[in-house]
């Protein structure tokens, strides 16, 4: 298994030209006012349902903003639903209960390319305007061919034939971790490589906070926890506070003047 699971990042590195186009269709979406929409069904589901749940807390996102579809419902999150994956008309109906737009952004993720409620999913998004993004294993399926983008990680057969939970499934992993990750630091919710838009969620978050403030800034531990206290634990703010010498209601202010734009209120 470790043999065949190293084929893994080498499939995904030879798709990473689809994947940064995918990612500006994702961006462009995004800026419009839509939303990333992953559709899938089984283990693909599961995997997207993972990546989705953890856009909040790494970027400071709303829920709305990436979603999940799992052919199912809920109920498959955490088990199997048998036969759910083949209707494409659910598909269609779940996409209309959450009203759809030309401005979003479909991933539909299939490792075999043929499941029905993905296949439904990107013709009815298609039929929107929705951009479109198709991620499976086998470029020579029906997805293939309903997508704006097609991203194709050819990982080879699985060691436990017909299982795609696990190379496939590795790699749909993998290429979720980079759209979002670089759709989100494309939006402006990364500096440098830390994550300024983290939420306090608990105490292991709130300290880790403080350490990426004082990586940010450049200042010691005790002056970037005094910074947060007094920014209410926004980083951004505080962020500002400590470049640029100010108090928070004046960093505040100049986020405020530049949109949100982190580095513009910086000068950077």
């Amino acid at each position: 298994m470790n043999r065949e699971d190293r084929k893994v990042p080498a499939a995904v590195g030879r798709v990473l030209p689809a994947i940064a186009r995918a990612v500006d269709l994702i961006v462009e979406a995004v800026r419009r006012g839509g939303r990333l929409i992953y559709v899938g069904a089984g283990s693909s589901g599961r995997i997207a349902v993972l990546d989705a749940a953890e856009c909040p807390p790494t970027f400071g996102t709303s829920p709305k903003l990436v979603q999940t579809l799992i052919a199912g419902g809920s109920a498959a999150i955490t088990r199997a639903v048998e036969g759910a994956e083949d209707s494409a008309a659910n598909a269609e109906r779940d996409l209309r209960k959450i009203k759809l737009t030309r401005n979003d952004a479909v991933a539909g993720i299939c490792a075999s390319g043929t499941t029905p409620y993905v296949l439904g999913a990107l013709r009815f998004a298609s039929k929107t305007g929705a951009a479109t993004i198709a991620i499976t294993v086998n470029r020579n399926t029906p997805v293939a061919r309903l997508a704006d983008m097609l991203i194709a990680t050819d990982v080879g057969p699985e060691i436990l034939t017909g299982s795609t939970r696990l190379k496939s499934g590795t790699s749909q992993k993998m290429v979720l971790n980079m759209l979002t990750t670089a759709a989100m630091t494309r939006l402006g919710h990364v500096y440098e490589n830390l994550m300024i838009d983290v939420k306090a969620s608990n105490r292991k978050v709130s300290q880790r906070m403080v350490r990426i403030l004082a990586d940010a800034s450049g200042k010691s531990l005790s002056a970037s926890e005094h910074a947060l206290r007094q920014s209410r634990n926004n980083l951004r703010v505080a962020l500002v506070m400590l470049k640029l010498r100010v108090n928070a209601a004046d960093a505040a202010k100049r986020l405020r003047d530049a949109k949100g734009h982190l580095r513009a209120a910086l000068g950077e």
